[in-house]
């Protein structure tokens, strides 16, 4: 029996960018892929820091402390949150980071392990530095790299930067996602869901068109116009 491949692709927001200064998760963005596909299945939460925002986290997503002051508390939605993402891969980029937020969280809030104990983590920002040496590897210049539309991407959210990291993930770990549309409706907008059509076996075969005698007597005549050509040393 198959077993499906379970991803859950994370982002997160924060109040700044040190843990162990007392900063906290303020968003969480999640979405699901089974078998490379997007399920639509996501998992999006605000949170209640009970602390102040820096400015400057304020000027990356946009988020303020009067916006989150009707928000749950991470304590709040751990239970939901971890049932989600328990046994799955998780797809982050820049890992270290929205981990090591997530992990002392869960440390708060007691009676839970560091989250690699749940679930594996993939980090998409090592894959890419392995993939591209010596380039620029920031979502957005991967968005750049692979052609994928960012143009929302105003400020960062945890979940439109969850729905971009997966576009990106597909693409940088198998190229087109998709080989053919398929007519009937899907969710066109990622590209998932359809699946690849393939030629009946009891097909025609194809029918064989060949040159003509004058075809290939000018195709001769071209090429010894052309002189010493690799071609004509290997007729």
């Amino acid at each position: 029996m198959n077993t499906l491949s379970r991803q859950i692709v994370l982002d997160t927001e924060t109040t700044g960018l040190e843990p162990s200064r007392g900063h906290r998760i303020i968003e969480i963005g999640c979405v699901e892929l089974v078998d490379r596909r997007l399920t639509g299945n996501d998992f999006h939460q605000y949170l209640q820091p009970d602390r102040e925002i820096d400015a400057a986290a304020v000027e990356v997503h946009g988020i303020t402390n009067e916006f989150l002051a009707d928000k749950p508390r991470f304590e709040d939605v751990v239970q939901d949150f971890m049932d989600y993402v328990q046994g799955a891969e998780l797809i982050i980029h820049n890992a270290p980071f929205d981990v090591g937020f997530i992990d002392a969280e869960l440390e708060r809030v007691g009676g839970w392990n560091r989250l690699d104990s749940y679930c594996r983590i993939t980090d998409t920002l090592v894959m890419a530095r392995n993939k591209h040496p010596g380039q620029r590897n920031s979502l957005d210049a991967l968005c750049g790299r692979y052609d994928i539309d960012n143009s929302q991407r105003q400020k960062h959210g945890a979940l439109l930067d969850a729905e971009i990291l997966a576009e990106v993930y597909l693409a940088m770990t198998g190229g087109q996602s998709v080989l053919f549309q398929e007519e009937q409706g899907g969710d066109e907008g990622h590209g998932q869901g359809q699946a690849i059509r393939r030629l009946a076996a009891d097909r025609g075969s194809l029918r064989v068109v060949r040159a003509t005698d004058q075809e290939v007597l000018e195709h001769q005549r071209f090429l010894q116009e052309m002189g010493d050509s690799l071609w004509m040393k290997q007729t």
